[in-house]
């Protein structure tokens, strides 16, 4: 499925900052690892992850690489963190519809 590659390429610390950089727009890589307390090289591979992942594209431009967030990668994200909010809200329903439990006084 889509969304494990996401969330396993979320699950480390320094991918999501990148990608919280990245939500103002696209940037170089020079730019994002000047923010970041690791190396440039180190920003390359994280955000290699990323674009396999699918949650970053890539652009050259000479010899600079640009990287922005791909929406397309997002998608099967949200469709599933939305799975389970929907779920949530059934439940929540569900709950605030129901008669009160006897013996609680709810």
């Amino acid at each position: 499925m889509a969304y494990e590659m996401a969330l396993a390429a979320l699950a480390d610390q320094t991918r999501r900052r990148v990608l919280e950089q990245l939500r103002h727009g696209p940037r170089p890589v020079g730019d994002i690892a000047a923010r970041l307390p690791v190396s440039r090289p180190a920003v390359s591979q994280h955000l290699k992850v990323l674009k396999e992942a699918g949650l970053v594209r890539e652009e050259r431009r000479g010899t600079q690489h640009i990287y922005e967030i791909d929406p397309k990668g997002l998608g099967p994200l949200r469709a599933w963190l939305d799975q389970l909010w929907d779920v949530a809200l059934e439940n929540f329903r569900a709950e605030v519809g129901a008669p009160p439990k006897k013996g609680t006084g709810k």
